[in-house]
């Protein structure tokens, strides 16, 4: 099989496949992207930001074009995926706006004579290596924060992804990023590890898996190089209490098979009170029954997307499976549609022993995972019980209780009596196994700048 393809996940068709780099050929780009940044950080910061403004104009022109790409490609359904376009679009807009403002010069108090100045300078080229679970929103957050500020892009995409890849690059050169200055690489796995020991390359963010964030960190690392990673989440939903269970049931069900339940920080652990974990399930339940698989092009009422791939409906069946063999339950959904199609209808699981592999082991899927508790104190035991910290929230009447919990959350991003507040100015990013760094908002632009010490003696 090819490995930069478009294979429709509903029929296993590939439909397009697209050649791999070749060393040369990555070279080139390095090249190209080395020589382009020493021209693109002379520019002004107003000039870089007004091109960034019109890749967000792009965006938003050709926003159904873009949705009906992605959508084909890793089968979220169109509206998601046009939810997704304007996001991305939100985030360019945010940072072509706010951008020159984040990283203003600014003074510090000195106790030596003279003026002591922070400046916000680019460091150079950039790699980015992204996954296909949102192959807009993902590029944007990482790109347009860095274009601003004057650093130069290689982008190396989810190999499903290929042809909404090479559009954000058509994107970006139309709305007059320099050529070279935002590059997709169909690069493989060494070509990625040469591109982080390349001096020319100064610094690599990664979205994907423990075990991809542990490898591009460990080589980051060797050569010196500034990496961000978000590594995803087993993020805890804490239900405390509810005057209405059935509402804050389906607000869970609804985020957590939101893209197909492939989303880092989803509420991958709902922990509900006693008192009403069975109303709880009991809805869930409901929500889960008579669903039917659905074209992602044409989604009707009742119908589901694919997921992204048969490989990772597999793998979330097997898991689902593996968990049920450790002693969970399977009180709804999770069926595994027979040949090629990567359906696998959202499920409830239920019972899932603390003691078991399971327990901490993420599923990128749609399936809603209910623990019983008894007290705030275990609730909160519970949602820290995991390696991993992305996000996290907490739902109660009385939100000063619901506060008391939140708080004490080992994760990079809490919340109250919401699942995630998501938006542009938002900062997103983890602690622990979920990785480091931050990108959106204000601090996302500051990941890879070079926060330098200017000082002028009197």
């Amino acid at each position: 099989m090819a490995k930069y393809r478009v294979q429709n996940p509903a029929t296993g068709e590939i439909l397009e496949t697209f050649e791999s780099a070749t060393d040369q050929q990555i070279e080139e780009a390095v090249t190209s992207a080395d020589d382009v940044y020493r021209e693109w950080r002379e520019r002004s910061v107003q000039e870089r930001a007004g091109v960034v403004k019109r890749v967000a104009e792009i965006f938003a022109e050709r926003r159904e074009e873009l949705a009906r790409l992605i959508a084909l490609e890793m089968g979220k359904s169109i509206a998601e995926s046009l939810d997704e376009v304007d996001f991305a679009t939100d985030i360019i807009e945010y940072y072509a706006v706010h951008g020159p403002s984040l990283i203003t010069d600014y003074e510090i108090p000195s106790t030596i004579p003279g003026k002591a100045m922070i400046e916000h300078l680019p460091v150079g080229t950039l790699l980015g290596v992204m996954p296909w679970n949102f192959p807009y929103y993902q590029v944007a957050r990482f790109a347009a924060p860095n274009l601003v500020l004057g650093n130069t892009i290689l982008l190396k995409h989810a190999d499903i992804c290929a042809r909404s890849a090479l559009t954000i690059q058509e994107i970006m050169e139309e709305a007059g990023v320099p050529v070279g200055g935002y590059q997709n690489v169909f690069a493989s796995h060494d070509q990625i590890a040469s591109m982080i020991a390349d001096p020319r390359v100064q610094g690599v963010s990664l979205t994907g898996s423990e075990r991809a964030g542990a490898i591009i960190g460990a080589q980051a690392g060797s050569h010196l190089k500034k990496c961000v990673l978000e590594l995803g989440g087993i993020d805890p939903m804490v239900v405390l209490d509810s005057d209405d269970v059935a509402a804050v049931a389906a607000e869970a069900w609804n985020f957590r098979v939101y893209n197909g339940g492939q989303v880092c920080n989803s509420n991958k652990r709902l922990i509900v009170m006693d008192d009403i974990y069975d109303e709880f399930v009991a809805e869930l339940t409901k929500l889960a029954t008579g669903l039917v698989p659905g074209d992602q092009m044409n989604l009707g009422e009742g119908e589901f997307a694919p997921l992204s791939t048969r490989t990772a409906a597999e793998t979330v069946n097997a898991q689902v499976q593996k968990a049920v063999a450790e002693g969970a339950t399977l009180v709804a959904g999770g069926v595994l549609s027979d040949g090629p199609s990567a359906h696998y209808s959202p499920a409830v699981l239920t019972g899932v022993p603390r003691e078991s592999e399971s327990y901490g082991e993420e599923i990128f899927g749609p399936v809603a995972t209910v623990y019983k508790v008894s007290s705030d104190e275990e609730a909160l035991e519970l949602a820290n019980d995991c390696a991993l910290g992305l996000g996290g929230s907490v739902f109660s009447t009385d939100e000063a209780r619901a506060a008391r919990v939140a708080s004490r959350l080992e994760v990079g991003m809490a919340h109250v009596n919401t699942i995630a507040a998501e938006a542009a100015e938002l900062p997103f990013g983890g602690v622990k196994r979920s990785g480091f760094g931050r990108e959106m908002g204000p601090i996302g632009i500051g990941e890879f700048a070079n926060k330098r010490l200017y000082f002028v003696a009197k």
